[in-house]
């Protein structure tokens, strides 16, 4: 089973800890701190972290939790697609930037639209590998709805690879995962990446 929070046991670092890192690695390239331009630089560096990375407080399963039972005679996948999100690479602490579609075929009970999106969100916003992602948002999907299927797809640019070492900037990376009925059926899978198209 997938964890569905991530959880660090060691002491956090205070926020003036951090900026002391930031000025650390200023000072690794070459920079002179005290210059009016990076005076602030720390400070900032450490609260665009909060904002990156808001995603280690906050709780997948949670974001599902408020369900509805009322869908009647609907039986059909339910999908939300260009989902934009930013994410960080694990290896390299750089962005990635990409779109989700995220579709589930519900069962008993149906979740608001949104949260769907929330989900990319709040595993985007950690450090992760696309793989990593992709199969924590279908994991808890399936695991909190239990839904008949699950599927996700995630086309990203990873700046790790378009703008150091390999510096192929037109590529992107897709992943999919899929759960339940989607992974049974060779003509929904089709269906549900054809309608991922944008």
């Amino acid at each position: 089973m997938t964890s569905l929070k991530a959880v660090n046991t060691d002491p956090r670092p205070t926020r003036e800890e951090a900026e002391k890192a930031v000025e650390t690695l200023l000072r690794y390239i070459g920079e002179d701190i005290s210059r009016a331009g990076l005076v602030e630089t720390p400070a900032r560096y450490v609260r665009a972290f909060d904002e990156f990375f808001e995603g280690y407080t906050q709780d997948a399963a949670a974001e599902l939790q408020k369900t509805f039972e009322d869908i009647e005679n609907y039986n059909d996948m339910v999908i939300v697609r260009g989902i934009d999100f930013v994410s960080h690479c694990e290896h390299h602490i750089v962005p990635i930037l990409g779109r989700a579609s995220v579709a589930y075929w519900p069962d008993k009970k149906v979740v608001g639209i949104s949260k769907l999106a929330r989900i990319v969100d709040v595993y985007a916003k950690r450090l992760t590998s696309q793989e990593n992602m992709t199969t924590n948002i279908a994991d808890v999907i399936e695991q909190v709805l239990e839904p008949k299927g699950v599927a996700v797809l995630v086309d990203a640019n990873h700046q790790c690879m378009s703008t150091r070492g390999a510096e192929k900037a037109a590529s992107s990376t897709i992943t999919s995962a899929f759960r339940g009925v989607f992974e049974t059926s060779a003509e929904l899978r089709a269906r549900f990446l054809e309608l991922s198209k944008e």
